[in-house]
């Protein structure tokens, strides 16, 4: 009885397939090595949830990459199903990467508005690369993506890049044949900015300092424990010291925030005899220098906050960007430093701007600027005090003929379903009987409908501009989803525009994801199941979590 009574409960092949399904699932979602089902302890692990699965059903890595690429398909599919009901134009990120095998490749992402006005993002290609990375390879490779999501070249409306010499080549080509917008990445140009104002000899050599002083705090153990125990003593929090890194400026802002927070620990800690012996007091920085840090933060801290807004993907960013432009030209101006090092930082700061963003809000009659266009139908910048009085007229005019011809679009659209539509009704009789004059009314009527259009269009593109701005904290998306039937050409606009992100950070969150999957471990991946693996996990909004 006892032995019955225990008896272990079995394992169905339905059940089974549940079970393989969610560890596929979670070895998707967590980015995690295909090789872990052979793994000892996660064989153990599974043996204590379920032995009868353990014993009789667990697949091992061959059947679990077959179930990955079938999940692939299924999920390739259901992006083309999703991007073909895209109404509006799309944008792509696109960036170049070298994983640890040393392979190249090309990742681009899809952007654009849902009919619920949502932000979406979707990853199309993570491409190995085995030619050189000229702009004309980079454009072909580009297009190949394209045509395997059976996307056509005129529903693109702009990329965003880096400044990469390769790839600022490319767009060019891009933009000559299919009329691309290109648009460099902002966080790109954010760190070209500040990482030319940061080489001055004296901020060079006080950041020099900081970087020794906090490997010496990582390398020591003794040091480390004494600084915890000067934390407590102070009452300040107990926080470790960061390092930068040299690809990211803004982990140098991080690193002198913290060395600053932590400055009297630190100080204290390395008086300690102990830590540092009598006469090896190098380690510890100069007022002078504790003073540029001061100013370096507070210089750095407005283009951080840039950096992260215009980071964001879940909300629109590029409408933003002239307004975040003029307010970090604001803050330099309004900067008053001591140090002749900080005065240089300001200078060469404020230089970058001009020399990188001074065409930034440039109003052209025959090439369009989706950067100012998409800040016009932000409802919060619809003022355009970004502008000079001219240049606001001008843009607002801008709009309106993108708006008519939008609605002369619409209007052929309708216009030639409607005669399909017309024609399949009307008999052959009364075809024949047709007079001139018939036709010729026809076509004043059609004229007649096309000046009534064009003048609701305009009315409606002066009633945007002539309404109070949006609040600054207000999401416009969600303002256009309410609003969307009061100005439905506006809308169809604001569709294609507002979905373009400022920077380039989506494809390289594609290269993070990728670099998780091409770890020490898995570095033997072949290309295609790198791109595989990446494409599912960047996807997993869409991977259907049933069986496979």
């Amino acid at each position: 009885m006892d032995s019955f009574v225990t008896k272990p409960a079995t394992c169905t092949p339905q059940q089974a397939n549940v079970l393989t399904e969610s560890i596929l699932n979670m070895l998707v979602t967590d980015m995690r090595p295909l090789s872990m089902v052979d793994d000892e302890g996660f064989k153990n692990m599974i043996k204590q949830f379920n032995p009868d699965y353990h014993e009789n059903y667990l697949p091992g890595r061959s059947h679990f990459n077959t179930l990955m690429e079938k999940k692939y398909c299924a999920t390739f599919e259901k992006v083309k199903e999703t991007l073909r009901g895209v109404k509006g134009f799309l944008t792509l990120t696109a960036d170049v990467w070298t994983s640890r095998a040393t392979e190249a490749y090309l990742g681009v992402s899809c952007h654009f508005l849902s009919e619920d006005w949502k932000m979406k993002t979707l990853n199309l290609s993570t491409m190995p690369l085995e030619k050189r990375h000229t702009g004309a390879n980079i454009m072909t490779w580009m297009e190949e993506v394209l045509t395997k999501f059976d996307i056509l070249p005129t529903k693109i409306k702009a990329v965003v890049h880096d400044s990469g010499s390769n790839m600022v080549a490319a767009m060019r080509l891009l933009e000559d044949k299919h009329g691309w917008a290109s648009i460099r990445c902002a966080g790109h140009t954010l760190q070209l900015i500040v990482n030319t104002a940061l080489k001055e000899t004296t901020i060079s050599r006080a950041l020099g300092a900081a970087r020794q002083l906090v490997e010496h705090f990582k390398r020591s153990e003794l040091a480390s424990t004494k600084l915890k125990m000067k934390q407590e003593q102070m009452n300040v929090k107990k926080n470790a010291l960061i390092h930068d890194v040299s690809t990211r400026w803004n982990s140098t802002f991080h690193m002198i925030e913290r060395l600053l927070e932590q400055r009297w620990p630190v100080t204290a800690t390395l008086s300690d005899p102990e830590v540092t012996p009598r006469g090896k007091h190098y380690f510890d920085l100069k007022p002078e220098q504790w003073e540029l840090l001061e100013e370096l933060n507070q210089g750095m801290a407005p283009f951080e906050a840039a950096t992260v807004y215009l980071s964001g993907q879940q909300y629109t960013t590029i409408s933003g960007l002239p307004q975040v432009v003029k307010g970090l030209r604001r803050a330099v101006h309004q900067s008053q430093f001591e140090t002749s090092s900080g005065k240089h930082f300001i200078s060469n700061v404020e230089k970058g701007i001009t020399q990188r963003w001074g065409s930034l809000s440039t109003i052209s009659a025959g090439k369009e600027n989706p950067v100012i266009i998409a800040a016009a139908l932000d409802p919060r910048y619809r003022k355009l005090k970004f502008l000079t009085p001219e240049d606001g007229i001008r843009l607002q005019e801008s709009v309106e003929v993108l708006a008519v011809k939008e609605a002369k679009t619409t209007g052929t659209q309708d216009a030639k379903l409607q005669r399909a539509n017309s024609s399949d009704r009307r008999s052959a009789l009364e075809t024949l009987l047709q007079s001139d004059t018939d036709s010729q009314s026809e076509n004043e009527d059609g004229e007649s409908e096309d000046y009534r259009k064009v003048q609701a269009v305009i009315s409606e593109v002066r009633l945007y501009f002539g309404e109070a701005p949006l609040s600054k904290k207000d999401d416009p998306l969600q303002w256009w989803s309410e609003n969307e039937g009061r100005f439905p050409m506006l809308s169809k606009l604001s569709k294609s525009f507002l979905c373009i992100p400022a920077t380039s950070t989506p494809s390289e969150r594609i290269f993070s994801a990728a670099g998780n999957i091409c770890s020490q471990k898995r570095a033997s991946l072949s290309p295609r199941h790198v791109e595989m693996l990446t494409f599912l996990a960047m996807n997993k909004s869409l991977v259907q979590f049933g069986i496979v």
